[in-house]
């Protein structure tokens, strides 16, 4: 764990990019395998990250934080964030395919890129933007197979689409904040309070929180340590360093990585629109990241 604000990163950041974005590929594959309800699901895997990480986080680092009540409410926001995507976006794989919430889910860098315009006066270049239609383009031909039309998919995808929102606001958020806040105190903050909005929903609708096997608590555990500490807290981590649009972008290579571990987990094959997608994906992807990575340096990052 780090000991400042700004994180002080020992890999370059797109390998940790990397890294977060094959951890939270896993997740989708984990939740369609799994009976429980994704509230609860969701609920466990932020407590259960919160858990793990206070045993790694001096409480110095709690007892040094500097921030006004603006800053605190934007901290507060993007828990509140964190915790809409989860609830909304794990329960639209319940109606629709992982491709077609994949597909929706790509659309995360372009509501990002808006906001990143509005709110912190970002400039987007021509060059960008055609990266991003190529690579948005490839995810569309990978799901295009998958895509359902049918009543109950359209429901999911309309989740998976809020899902989305969700999840842009709380990037967003947290690049707003990620200068005055530790990463990990910081993660601790959004985690929680995305577990206590999701703890208020299972509540209402009577969920039971501890009904469950021992196969369930493991499947909450792994949630917890793969697609969160290993995605989602390396997303946090990251944001100081390469911004929310960058991360968003290597979000978009995530169905190509679910496809690759399907192939070998599941023994799933790969089809042509899914070859074809893919390397329009990597094409738009890699593009962006040769645009971005003279930027980012090892030495810039390291301590």
């Amino acid at each position: 764990m780090i000991s400042s604000n700004k994180p002080s990163l020992r890999f370059h950041p797109f390998i940790l990019l990397f890294i977060s974005i094959l951890s939270v590929s896993i997740s989708s594959i984990m939740i369609k395998f799994s009976d429980t309800p994704t509230s609860v699901a969701g609920m466990y895997r932020l407590f259960i990250t919160v858990i793990i990480m206070l045993f790694f986080v001096p409480w110095k680092m709690f007892r040094s934080i500097e921030m006004n009540k603006k800053e605190w409410s934007i901290v507060i926001l993007a828990g509140l964030f964190l915790g809409l995507h989860f609830l909304f976006w794990m329960e639209s794989l319940v109606y629709t395919s992982v491709a077609s919430s994949m597909v929706i889910l790509a659309l995360q860098p372009l509501f990002v890129m808006t906001g990143s315009y509005f709110l912190f006066k970002e400039r987007v270049k021509l060059l960008t933007i055609f990266c991003l239609i190529v690579a948005l383009l490839g995810s569309i031909v990978i799901a295009w197979g998958d895509i359902g039309i049918s009543k109950d998919a359209l429901i999911g995808d309309g989740l998976s689409l809020i899902g989305t929102f969700f999840a842009s606001a709380y990037l967003l958020a947290g690049q707003k904040v990620s200068r005055k806040i530790n990463a990990n105190v910081y993660s601790i903050f959004v985690f929680f309070i995305g577990g206590s909005v999701m703890l208020v929903y299972n509540l209402i609708n009577n969920f039971s929180l501890i009904d469950y096997d021992t196969s369930d608590w493991t499947y909450f555990l792994l949630l917890a340590i793969i697609p969160t500490i290993f995605g989602q807290y390396i997303f946090n981590l990251l944001l100081n360093s390469i911004g929310a649009t960058t991360v968003s972008v290597g979000i978009i290579g995530e169905p190509i990585l679910a496809i690759i571990l399907a192939y070998f987990l599941l023994g799933e094959t790969i089809s042509s629109f899914q070859f074809l997608g893919g390397m329009m994906t990597l094409i738009g992807m890699g593009m962006y990241f040769w645009s971005k990575s003279l930027k980012y340096k090892v030495q810039d990052v390291t301590d």
